[in-house]
C-alpha cells in the first residue's frame, strides 16, 4: 500500500515535557487517515545527525509521496511553512545528546541551501482559508529544525530512487500562541492541500527584512 504522506515530529527538548510539533503530528495523522488517505508518523530525536538519518530511513523505506517534517518555533506567533534550508549547524544551545556544533554544514561540500518542494504560499493560504495564523517563514534557523529540513531536502534531490517525493518542514509555535488541536487540524490541511498543489501559488509573500 502507497504511504501517501510521511509526517515526522520532535521529541521534547531543553527540559520542557513535551513538543508540540509531536502533539500536533500524532493528532493530525487520524485527521488524515478519515479521508482514507495513507499516512505514517514518526518522532524525531532533538540530536543532530541523528534525527536526519532516521527522516532518511523511513524516506526510503516507506517512499511517501509527500513528506512534511515538523518543529516547534515556541518564539513565533503562527504556523510557518518554511521555504528554504540552509546548509549549517550553528547551535545556541545543545541537543538532547549534548552535541553544540558551531558554523559546521550540515553535509559537507553540499549546496548552501534548498528549496521546499511543498506548495509553501498554497499552504498558507489554506491556513487562512482556517482562520490559523501563518505564513512563510524564509528561516528555520540553525538548530537541529533546519538540519532535519536540510538533510530531507539534500536526499530527496540526489537520490534517484526518490525522485518524484515532495517535502519540506513546518514550524508550529508554543500551544498557548496556536493549541495542539488546532495545530492538528492545520496541519492535516496543509498536507491535503500539498497533495493536491503540484504547482505552488503565483502571489507576492515576500518581505523587506
Amino acid at each position: 500500500m502507497t504511504t501517501d504522506v510521511l509526517l515526522t515530529g520532535f521529541a521534547p527538548f531543553d527540559g520542557a515535557a513535551v513538543n508540540e510539533s509531536w502533539e500536533a503530528v500524532r493528532r493530525a495523522a487520524p485527521l488524515l487517515q478519515d479521508e482514507q488517505l495513507v499516512v505514517e508518523i514518526r518522532e524525531l530525536p532533538v540530536e543532530f545527525d541523528r534525527a536526519g538519518s532516521l527522516l532518511a530511513v523511513a524516506v526510503r523505506d516507506l517512499r511517501p509521496r509527500l513528506v512534511i517534517a515538523v518543529g516547534l518555533a515556541a518564539g513565533r506567533t503562527a504556523i510557518t511553512p518554511e521555504r528554504v534550508a540552509v546548509n549549517v549547524r550553528d547551535a545556541r544551545i545543545p541537543d538532547n545528546a549534548g552535541a553544540s556544533p558551531v558554523d559546521q554544514p550540515v553535509v559537507p561540500d553540499g549546496p548552501v541551501g534548498y528549496f521546499s518542494t511543498l506548495p509553501v504560499k498554497a499552504m498558507t493560504a489554506q491556513l487562512a482559508a482556517d482562520g490559523v495564523p501563518g505564513s512563510v517563514s524564509r528561516t528555520a534557523g540553525t538548530y537541529v529544525c533546519n538540519d532535519v529540513f536540510y538533510a530531507l531536502q539534500h536526499l530527496l534531490a540526489t537520490d534517484a530512487d526518490l525522485a518524484g517525493i515532495r517535502g519540506g518542514f513546518v514550524h508550529v509555535p508554543s500551544a498557548d500562541v496556536v493549541d495542539s488541536p488546532t495545530a492538528a487540524r492545520a496541519l492535516a490541511g496543509m498536507a491535503r492541500t500539498a497533495l493536491d498543489t503540484p504547482v505552488d501559488l503565483h502571489r507576492a509573500g515576500g518581505a523587506e527584512h
